[in-house]
């Protein structure tokens, strides 16, 4: 029996989701989206139907939602019979969400760790702060709990463990993110602000030699020459799926890289020197209350409006080394996508588009029963192989370079 799925956020990734839920929905069962601003919901619905994208009629409803209320979201849940929830909300309710789900039975997947809003870079390793004290109830209950489900976290821990899996011991981990799309705005951010600034405020957590280091944002940058954006500045910042693989993988290095243009990081180092990055509220003369780093959010272009204008290509892939039959080896699997191909498609930018095409993947293999673990996993515990095969068909294909960057370049099942 189909499964009807009910995806929870209303921005650029939701949106991706919810073209993609409607390419396939010959797979799912009745699809619903909600958000706390209900319009938002309707205007991604009416984008599915303007591109025809439902591979078949069905329903697709939205609903006003606020998914911090687990009553409200367990009671939503039940009234569309979602057997599947797709949490593309902000990392501030996934704890509330994946409640609902164990309290229903749905099967929950996210993309991204749980945050608390007055807290930023909690002591490693962060997926234990919050969704791993709900692994043990989540195999007693029999709930699919799939964490990390985007692009990085997520297909990047599939990539490290395709890798893996092709060695006899891995020694390092290196996940690579490289943007190299222009958006044409004077400054802003690929997703929500508030997000995406509190990774780089905090410290930057790595694992090496079996231990927890730490540094401090743009502390430690290298030029990578990746396929087809070439040579493009990274800096190792912290990241969800490090905490993930350093405890499926601790005798590995595990650090994450992203570019960023020098411009970016004048803008931030302003930004965070004059306090308008804290997550702290502060008092005004005039009395009132305010959060710095959410007026910045407020003042910022909504990442959903960059997608029209956006162009240039991502590459984001691991690094991964090891050795084989006593020998050194080096393995990069990647994905490079095209912001403006995914704006003709789905309406949305490329870095919306990477992010929301795996939960829907993840979905689908959770529909046909390959990844209904009945228990909660992070990506690299599962099979990445059927994940590739459904990635390939919805449009984020994945090669891989035998001998490292700039070896052998082929598709990751030639």
């Amino acid at each position: 029996m189909k499964q009807n799925v009910l995806i929870i956020g209303a921005g650029g990734v939701a949106q991706v989701v919810a073209h993609k839920c409607a390419q396939n929905n010959d797979l799912f069962g009745d699809l619903h989206i909600a958000s706390r601003t209900k319009s938002k919901c309707d205007a991604i619905i009416d984008s599915v139907h303007e591109k025809d994208a439902m591979k078949e009629k069905g329903t697709f409803e939205a609903h006003a939602l606020d998914a911090m209320d687990v009553a409200a979201t367990a009671a939503l849940i039940r009234e569309t019979d979602a057997g599947i929830v797709i949490n593309v909300g902000s990392a501030f309710v996934n704890k509330y969400v994946l409640d609902a789900c164990i309290e229903t039975g749905a099967a929950y997947i996210d993309t991204a760790i749980h945050e608390e809003p007055d807290k930023i870079c909690e002591a490693p390793p962060w997926y234990g702060n919050y969704e791993w004290k709900k692994r043990d109830l989540c195999a007693e209950k029999g709930v699919t709990a799939i964490l990390g489900a985007g692009f990085d976290p997520g297909v990047v821990n599939a990539y490290a463990r395709f890798a893996i899996d092709r060695m006899d011991e891995v020694k390092s981990i290196d996940i690579v993110d490289i943007n190299a799309g222009s958006h044409g705005k004077y400054f802003a951010t690929n997703f929500d602000p508030e997000i995406n600034f509190r990774e780089f405020t905090g410290t930057v957590y790595y694992w090496e030699d079996q231990t927890w280091k730490e540094l401090s944002m743009f502390e430690s940058g290298k030029t990578w020459d990746l396929p087809v954006v070439g040579p493009s500045k990274a800096y190792q910042s912290g990241h969800d799926e490090v905490h993930s693989l350093a405890t499926n993988y601790p005798q590995a290095d595990v650090r994450f890289w992203m570019g960023f243009g020098d411009h970016y990081i004048n803008v931030f180092t302003v930004l965070k020197n004059l306090g308008l990055l804290s997550e702290q509220p502060v008092k005004l003369a005039e009395g009132q209350e305010v959060v710095p780093l959410k007026v910045v959010k407020a003042v910022l272009p909504d990442p959903s409006s960059l997608a029209p204008d956006y162009t240039g290509k991502t590459c984001i892939g691991d690094l991964v080394r090891g050795t084989k039959d006593g020998e050194e080896v080096e393995i990069f699997v990647y994905n490079v996508a095209d912001h403006k191909e995914a704006y003709e498609e789905v309406g949305s930018q490329g870095i919306s588009y990477t992010a929301g095409v795996p939960p829907v993947a993840a979905a689908i293999l959770i529909a046909q029963g390959e990844w209904d673990t009945k228990t909660m996993k992070n990506v690299e515990e599962l099979d990445p192989k059927p994940f590739f095969t459904v990635l390939d068909r919805l449009g984020l294909p994945t090669r891989m370079q035998i001998g490292g960057l700039g070896g052998e370049d082929k598709a990751w099942n030639a």
